[in-house]
């Protein structure tokens, strides 16, 4: 059940970063800390629809 979800820089919107995330098991929106190459510094990634 796990599902393909793109991380997108909460900054300039851009989405940099695709990762597997479960469903059941977290069913809230990831958010992780990751580099931004647009921005070009560490900045929170949501997850995008």
């Amino acid at each position: 059940m796990r599902k393909k979800v793109s991380l997108a820089c909460e900054q300039c919107s851009n989405r940099n970063y695709t990762t597997m995330k479960n469903q059941q098991s977290q069913p809230e929106r990831l958010q992780v800390k990751k580099f931004c190459s647009y921005c070009n510094a560490h900045t929170n990634h949501k997850e995008t629809k």
